[in-house]
């Protein structure tokens, strides 16, 4: 146990796990998972030392654990009568990190790849048990948001005995199937998201197509020294999938044009929040572990780009361009500095055809947790209908459907969200 530091309300303290990095080989290296715990100061020491645990699993592949600097939202509501522990999932955060610096010490593409066979969800799950158990844990709540959803039904599949109850927000996975019928549903909610963004904002409809034209014929670069191109450009797309974040798009694009001597320029301002939005510098893994969160016996074979072809609308030299959404290209390793160094290891797992399963069916259609899961109607990340035909295949597990929020629901009422959800487990 390291340091705890105290501030708005809270306490913080951070954990250091020494964890095997291939959990089924006991001669196998070991890496660091760094987790931090937070309490509320409304609680004492004594207090705080009787709570029980919740773990949370952040969204990704990729991302790393809140950084929180005073309860708000849904870690307000659960520091009420839970110790919180955030983990920096294994390759992000304070975690020993997987990117383009660390990889490069081993000795080829093709160790890289074996190495990153070993930072999905079946290694996180295994990851979380172990911290479990030296922390002196009997069960603990999970809770995981998006991405994190999906490992906590691989936590359900391979180690129920360690959950007491489990919670989902935006993340109920598909429990088979390959990535690219998630594409194809996640292309018609984007261009559905994509029409209503249009009508609330009419201007930007022409703004967004000029812009993809001006780059086009223009050379604008981004703060990283690359050059800015239509389909990068369209990356901002990921503003679509929330609540309040549609209306930061706009914001966005307001900023695009300035007058100079040399004719319409992109601004520097617009640049900069763009390069914010589609660098995926902080974030390797999300593009190199992506399409493979959904593969189990199979290779993703780069499915968002062969499945792209069936939806022209979406190409960047449509007559009216589209923003994208969380889709992964292999061009991104071209375009993307931080991933150039990465594009053949990228490539061969995206022709690995031998992914260990990531669910245990069996065992989910006989599950005991009590499971609870928020389920977004116009969800453009996770499919609500994918979703609902995994509701139907985990046994006790109860489903709130709602359109009042998007992807990132908790971000706008994680309160309210989590304390409906956790009632629903206590029936």
């Amino acid at each position: 146990m390291g340091r705890t530091a105290v501030m708005r309300g809270l306490r913080a303290t951070a954990h250091r796990f020494r964890v095997p990095l291939d959990h089924a080989d006991r001669h196998s290296p070991t890496i660091e998972v760094f987790a931090r715990e937070y309490s509320s100061l409304d609680h004492s020491d004594d207090d705080v030392a009787a709570l029980p645990w919740l773990l949370f699993l952040q969204g990704g592949p990729g991302g790393r654990g809140v950084r929180a600097t005073q309860l708000s939202g849904w870690m307000k509501a659960a520091a009420r009568e839970f110790r919180i522990l955030m983990l920096d999932q294994r390759g992000t955060g304070l975690s020993t990190p997987a990117d383009a610096a660390t990889l490069g010490s081993l000795p080829s593409a093709e160790a890289q790849a074996e190495y990153l066979t070993h930072f999905r969800a079946d290694s996180i799950v295994a990851d979380a048990e172990l911290i479990r158990e030296r922390l002196g844990i009997g069960r603990w709540t999970v809770f995981g948001q998006s991405y994190g959803g999906f490992c906590t039904l691989t936590y359900l599949s391979l180690a129920p005995q360690g959950i007491e109850r489990a919670l989902i927000t935006g993340g109920l996975a598909p429990l088979s199937g390959r990535p690219d019928e998630v594409y194809r549903a996640t292309f018609a909610r984007v261009e559905e998201r994509n029409d209503e963004y249009f009508a609330m904002y009419p201007e930007d409809r022409e703004l967004v197509t000029r812009i993809a034209r001006h780059l086009d014929g223009v050379e604008e670069y981004l703060p990283g020294g690359e050059r800015l191109t239509a389909r990068r450009f369209q990356m901002v797309g990921s503003f679509l999938g929330g609540n309040t974040r549609i209306h930061g798009l706009h914001y966005l694009l307001e900023d695009a044009f300035i007058r100079t001597a040399y004719g319409p320029r992109l601004s520097a301002a617009f640049l900069e929040q763009v390069h914010a939005v589609v660098s995926r510098a902080s974030q390797p893994l999300y593009a190199l572990l992506h399409e493979s969160i959904y593969c189990q016996g199979f290779a993703s074979s780069w499915s968002a780009q062969r499945v792209l072809g069936e939806y022209p609308q979406f190409r960047e030299d449509a007559g009216q361009v589209l923003l994208t959404g969380e889709m992964v290209y292999p061009w991104y390793f071209e375009e993307d500095p931080a991933l150039r160094p990465l594009r053949a290891v990228a490539d061969i797992l995206a022709d690995k055809d031998d992914w260990g399963p990531l669910y245990d069916t069996d065992v989910l259609v006989t599950n005991t947790v009590p499971v609870a899961a928020a389920v977004y109607r116009h969800d453009i990340y996770v499919d609500r209908d994918l979703s609902l035909t995994t509701t139907a295949a985990v046994r006790n597990l109860e489903v709130w459907e709602t359109d009042e929020f998007h992807h990132d629901g908790i971000a706008d009422d994680g309160e309210a969200i989590f304390d409906r959800l956790l009632s629903m487990t206590r029936r």
